[in-house]
Formats: C-alpha cells, sequence, structure tokens
C-alpha cells in the first residue's frame, strides 16, 4: 500500500503549457486578445517555474516523506476509487484554499509565496512563477489530517496535480466571464484576476483553487468590476526581474524587520507572523488600513464586498 506510483499531472502538462503560452502571446500581440507581455517579465517567470521545478526534485521528497512517515498512524485505509479520488480531490481543494489564505495573512508563508504575485502583468506566464521555498514554511502538514483520514500521500499528491493544471488557464487576460453557473462553481480567470489584483477592494480575496465555493462559503469573495479594472503586482512593487531577488526579497525584508534594535521579543516574532505590512509603530501599511484608507477617499463604495463600512477602524 506503500508503493502507489500515478503519474505526474504537471509533468504531464508541461506541453499544453508551452503551447498555451506561445498561443496567448500570439493572440495579444496581434491584438487579437487583452493582455500584455513584457520579455523580461517573462523570462523571469520562466526562470521562477524551473527553479520551483527543481526545488521540488531537491526538497519536495522531505514533505512527502514526512507525510508518508504519518501514514503508518492512520485511522483508516480508504484504498482507491474513484470516490476516493474525488473525496480526495475536494478535502484538498478546500486545503488549498486553508493554505493559500493563510499565505496572505502570515508574513512567514506570503515571503514564499509573494513572488508569484510579484508580476505587474497578468498571462499565462505568471502562472509559472512560483516559489523556490516552500518546504521552509511547513505547510505541508496542512495535508496531515487527510493522511489520517486515510488518504494515501501519493493520492494526495496525484490529485493536486489535477488542481495546479487548473490554476494554469486562469491566470489570463484574454477570456473574459464565462457562463453564470461555472462562475458560480469554479475558480475562473474573472475570479483569479481579483487575487491578484492590488486595488483595495481586491485584496485578500478570492484565495480558491479550483471551486471559488469556498471563498462564497466563508467570506472572502469579490467580484471583478468593469469600472474598477485590476492592477496587477503587489502594493510595493519590487521592481526587478532578477529571479534570485524575486524569490528571496520577501525572506531577507523580514528577517531584517526583526533584527531591527530595541525591538521587544514579541515585536520581533510580530514581524514573523502578523500579516505583511505590519509594523511595530504602525507605520506601514496592511490590507485593512489600505481597505479603509479607501472608503475615506470614496465613501460610497463603503460596505460594498471586499471593503469595510464606513468608520471601521482596522485591527491591529
Amino acid at each position: 500500500m506503500d508503493d502507489y506510483n500515478f503519474p505526474q499531472v504537471t509533468q504531464l502538462a508541461i506541453p499544453f503549457f508551452v503551447t498555451a503560452i506561445l498561443i496567448e502571446l500570439w493572440l495579444v500581440r496581434t491584438g487579437r486578445a487583452k493582455g500584455s507581455f513584457e520579455t523580461r517579465d517573462t523570462l523571469a517567470s520562466l526562470m521562477m517555474g524551473t527553479g520551483n521545478v527543481v526545488a521540488g526534485l531537491l526538497l519536495g521528497v522531505v514533505s512527502y516523506w514526512a507525510l508518508l512517515w504519518l501514514w503508518q498512524f492512520r485511522f483508516f485505509n480508504l484504498g482507491l476509487s474513484i470516490w476516493v479520488f474525488v473525496a480526495a480531490f475536494l478535502l484538498d481543494d478546500l486545503r488549498y484554499y486553508v493554505y493559500h489564505r493563510i499565505a496572505h495573512r502570515v508574513r512567514w508563508v506570503w515571503a514564499e509565496h509573494v513572488n508569484h504575485h510579484s508580476s505587474q502583468h497578468y498571462n499565462l506566464s505568471t502562472a509559472l512563477r512560483q516559489s523556490w521555498t516552500g518546504l521552509l514554511t511547513f505547510t505541508f502538514i496542512l495535508q496531515a489530517p487527510l493522511v489520517l483520514l486515510g488518504f494515501h500521500p501519493a493520492v494526495i499528491a496525484f490529485v493536486f496535480g489535477f488542481n495546479l493544471v487548473w490554476q494554469f488557464w486562469i491566470h489570463t487576460e484574454a477570456i473574459g466571464k464565462i457562463w453564470g453557473w461555472f462562475e458560480f462553481i469554479f475558480n475562473t480567470p474573472s475570479h483569479h484576476r481579483v487575487h491578484h489584483a492590488t486595488n483595495p477592494r481586491y485584496l485578500d480575496a478570492n484565495f480558491a483553487g479550483t471551486l471559488i465555493i469556498w471563498d462564497r462559503m466563508f467570506g472572502t469573495f469579490v467580484e471583478e468590476l468593469k469600472e474598477d479594472r485590476p492592477r496587477y503586482g503587489i502594493v510595493k512593487n519590487i521592481g526587478t526581474f532578477n529571479p534570485l531577488k524575486v524569490a528571496f526579497h520577501e525572506w531577507i525584508g523580514m528577517f531584517k524587520d526583526a533584527a531591527m534594535s530595541g525591538l521587544t521579543l514579541r515585536q520581533r516574532l510580530n514581524y514573523l507572523i502578523q500579516p505583511p505590512g505590519w509594523s511595530h509603530d504602525g507605520s506601514r501599511d496592511t490590507s485593512e488600513t489600505l481597505k479603509a484608507a479607501y472608503v475615506r477617499r470614496n465613501p460610497g463604495e463603503a460596505g460594498k464586498a471586499g471593503l469595510p463600512v464606513a468608520g471601521a477602524e482596522p485591527a491591529e
């Protein structure tokens, strides 16, 4: 039961990824579709994707073997059936939602995830701009409950491959909104454009992997609006195409903050675990302060999806 060997879904999808990027590039460059490409930005994304594959080969085995060790303590052994795979996919998609939400609310995890948001362009190559340092966050422990429930680590890894493939095609401006029922259930390019946007109403929204129903259920869904076109990147753009800086800039910044002189131990710890933008003296902006400031400037927007009610103060 420990020798399951399933196809590597993402590796099999590589020819599709390359072909789709080339088609989108042609459509955009010939004016047949919306979108933007910048050569250095695209190359940086491709190099980040290559580094992610290398890091996965070198370090991914650590998290897999940790989960495989945990397998001996499982409460059940669900085996293999179509329903086991379906259940594993659904539960792991929920697990991804939880991870993704944590990644935007805890700076330690944001440090590895921020590189995916660092491009100021939004196209299929952006989907490949992935982390090199995911193992450092130890968020693979979020899969531990699935293992204990009886889903083999190989099954979890297999179904997550389909989740990653789904997330590739939604990184585009070439596709507008789709059918209403489809947009209600699934994560789509429109929903994910919101997630990548830095507009105040769109910050910390639409964390879904495949199913947008998790955001609808847990109150983090925000609709893309024609009158508020997404602006991509991060709140404070890094202004570099150097993949090393893209991969490590937030780790460096975080540890520099935590090492500042004159801080208490609690303040140093908070620089690691509080949301991005947190500072001990309140001199920086978090997503909450940016949203509150936007509402003060635009009181008519107060209380709309993604925005606080008028007069609401950001939580510490």
